[in-house]
């Protein structure tokens, strides 16, 4: 029998006990959690705007960037996303602060009471949590980034006053589905009858189009109702009614700069185009093209399928001509490994692959199983064994990339933190 903590019990207690109380980690359908939902008064979170974010790789950049945006012009927002890097606490933002141990705890100790006999997974408790945060906060915007695909995913049972699909591609395919249509059903899931549907992919599947024409939706897709053009250092944005010029490129990915502006566009149109351009220049996302040295460079990515693999290239390509290319990646055995490496692996010169302990985990030799014969390639149970050998062999002007999965990206920056010699 599984033992609830008690009264003001810490955190991590906590999270033990969530982590086993369902027997599986993934366990999709709206079902359960709408039970508990309800019975917290959490399916209606007016007067806040709902956004919520799905797609296969660009979730936390836009919603960053459209935090970042919406608190600029003064609004006051809650974001709610997964996974986190180092704190569970990064799951349940409000005004840009992580939410405190003890608000979790409170928040936790009304799900358990509330839920009775309904079995509700880790994310599912998670999700919950950040809504009670929310509707307690009176909040003006809040931001839901979807878990894993869309229709099912518990963030669904809120219907949304605007829905995004960054990006739509393989991943999770025993989940989703092994082709892009099928994947692209999932994510437009979260599409509603009579509300704005944004896409920012380009190369969109119909069933998209699909989805969007069953229930109502109105479609405003990248290429047809918005664009986006880059000249030099700068860009432009076009929308139906928002058209913004010379912009400065931001630091995360541009296709999602222009999603996040088609938001802004539908959902709060007189913010000024100069609290517009500041939001997106100056908006920041732990483990996404994160710099944590220059000399050596070190870029810390969370890239774990061949779309994020294919615009993390994009982006180094320009960095590393005429250096050294050290790559140090863990992944998970339930991602295209194989599809990942091959798209780095022409930029890199060297590689130190790590093991991923857990049930999920890759080991290093699974990894190099899919590399060439001839790649240069070195083995490592524990990512500190392998940053210290990295370490000694890494020159000021060689550039280390550190990708594969959010726990290797985790992990590494956890060491960063002690190394204090380094950096």
């Amino acid at each position: 029998m599984l033992t609830v903590p008690t009264a003001n019990a810490a955190l991590d207690q906590w999270l033990e006990y969530l982590l086993s109380i369902h027997p599986t980690e993934i366990d999709m359908g709206l079902t359960r959690v709408s039970k508990v939902a309800q019975r917290l008064g959490l399916l209606d979170l007016e007067p806040s705007t709902v956004v919520t974010v799905g797609g296969t790789n660009g979730k936390g950049t836009t919603c960053a960037m459209l935090e970042n945006i919406l608190r600029l012009s003064g609004l006051t927002v809650g974001v709610y996303s997964s996974p986190h890097m180092l704190k569970y606490n990064e799951r349940v933002r409000i005004n840009g602060n992580d939410v405190s141990d003890s608000a979790l705890v409170a928040t936790f100790e009304q799900i358990e009471t509330a839920r009775d006999d309904v079995s509700l997974t880790f994310f599912e408790y998670a999700t919950l949590a950040g809504l009670t945060l929310f509707k307690a906060a009176k909040l003006d915007v809040i931001i839901l980034e979807v878990g894993l695909g869309g229709r099912l995913d518990a963030t669904n049972m809120i219907d949304a006053d605007i829905s995004v699909v960054t990006s739509v591609d393989l991943d999770h395919e025993s989940y989703l589905g092994n082709t892009r249509e099928l994947v692209g059903r999932e994510k437009a899931g979260i599409f509603r009858r009579s509300k704005p549907a944004i896409v920012g992919e380009p190369n969109l599947p119909h069933t998209v189009n699909d989805v969007a024409n069953e229930v109502g939706a109105i479609l405003y897709r990248v290429g047809k109702e918005f664009s986006y053009q880059i000249h030099g250092n700068l860009w432009d944005f076009q929308g139906e009614v928002l058209k913004l010029h010379d912009l400065a490129l931001p630091s995360l990915p541009l296709p999602n700069a222009a999603t996040v502006l088609a938001i802004i566009e539908q959902g709060w149109p007189d913010i000024a185009p100069e609290i517009i351009a500041k939001g997106i220049s100056t908006a920041r996302l732990t483990g996404r093209l994160e710099r944590v040295s220059e000399q050596p460079l070190i870029l810390l990515d969370v890239a774990h399928n061949p779309h994020a693999a294919r615009f993390l290239v994009q982006q180094l390509e320009p960095i590393v001509v005429g250096k050294r290319v050290f790559a140090l990646c863990g992944m998970l055995k339930d991602k295209d490994i194989a599809g990942v490496l091959s798209v780095i692996d022409p930029l890199v010169d060297a590689w130190y692959l790590v093991s991923l302990h857990g049930e999920r985990g890759a080991s290093a030799s699974q990894l190099h199983q899919t590399l060439a014969p001839e790649a240069n390639v070195v083995e490592f149970e524990q990512i500190d064994a392998a940053w210290m050998a990295l370490k000694a062999q890494i020159r000021p002007d060689d550039v280390v990339i550190v990708f594969g999965s959010f726990y290797t990206v985790a992990g590494f920056k956890s060491l960063l933190k002690q190394d204090v010699s380094f950096v």
